[in-house]
């Protein structure tokens, strides 16, 4: 029964504010465990959803790839078509696709891609609030800039974390920072392998502070040096409301990937 199941991805679209993030969590409502859900009710097997990455609680996604095996035989698009009758506003499938049965959303990927969006402004929509945090300062996106570049690379950032009880390892490998400023909102964009656990938050919390002026470059720097990082104060972590995962890189090279459009742009 095994061999004759196939291996089904799914982009995912979700406003994250009312999950616990993706992974499940027992008694919490998250995006995995909704989606589930949904392929239980559609299907009635229980899947094994294997998600991209981990995403904080409130936090959101347009590009999340999760995939799993199924044996029901309904197209890959009606797949679509059911989960989104199922499973409410706030999650919407983008595409499903039909993969090679080895495809592991996690695994095959080379990079993440997060934003996080700082809005300058008094008074921001309701609608729009859910999606970004609010300043009411103006914010100097050079010098924002300059700090950032000290990050492009591979460095061990743990004082860019939290909860990091048991985790061994902090270096990661960051391989493009952008700081724009859009209008009234500035924009951090970070592309990485992969994370710890509110990295990007604390990112973008410390270019916050050095944007503020409140910390300098050199401080900045400091923190990613194994000696000297406890002693200047850690960035604060901003709220997840204003963080999105924008899309998961996979090589071009895969295989699997050439059986549809190629919805997940770049080589990573």
């Amino acid at each position: 029964m095994t061999s004759k199941k196939r291996r089904i991805r799914l982009l995912i679209e979700f406003d994250g504010t009312d999950f616990c993030g993706w992974a499940e969590q027992r008694g919490l409502r998250t995006v995995k465990g909704t989606l589930k859900s949904c392929i239980r009710q559609i299907c009635g097997e229980e899947v094994d959803l294997r998600g991209a990455s981990r995403t904080d609680s409130g936090a959101h996604s347009k590009g999340f790839v999760a995939d799993f095996a199924t044996a029901n035989p309904m197209p890959p698009e009606n797949w679509k078509l059911a989960i989104n009758r199922q499973a409410g506003p706030a999650i919407r499938i983008l595409e499903a696709a039909e993969v090679s049965k080895d495809f592991h959303s996690r695994f095959f990927a080379r990079s993440r891609v997060y934003e996080y969006r700082i809005v300058e402004a008094e008074h921001v929509d309701p609608r729009r609030a859910r999606f970004v945090y609010e300043t009411f300062r103006k914010l100097d996106v050079e010098k924002m800039r300059k700090a950032a570049a000290a990050l492009v690379g591979r460095n061990d950032f743990r004082a860019f974390g939290e909860e990091l009880e048991g985790v061994e390892n902090t270096v990661r490998d960051i391989k493009a920072i952008s700081v724009r400023r859009m209008r009234d909102e500035v924009r951090i964009r970070i592309e990485a392998t992969a994370f710890i656990r509110g990295m990007v938050r604390r990112i973008a919390g410390g270019l916050m502070e050095v944007g503020y002026g409140r910390r300098s470059l050199k401080d900045f720097q400091v923190l990613l040096d194994r000696d000297g990082r406890d002693s200047v104060k850690w960035p604060v972590v901003l709220p997840a409301k204003g963080l999105t995962l924008l899309k998961v890189n996979y090589g071009r090279q895969l295989r699997d990937l050439r059986k549809t459009k190629d919805f997940v742009n770049g080589d990573g």
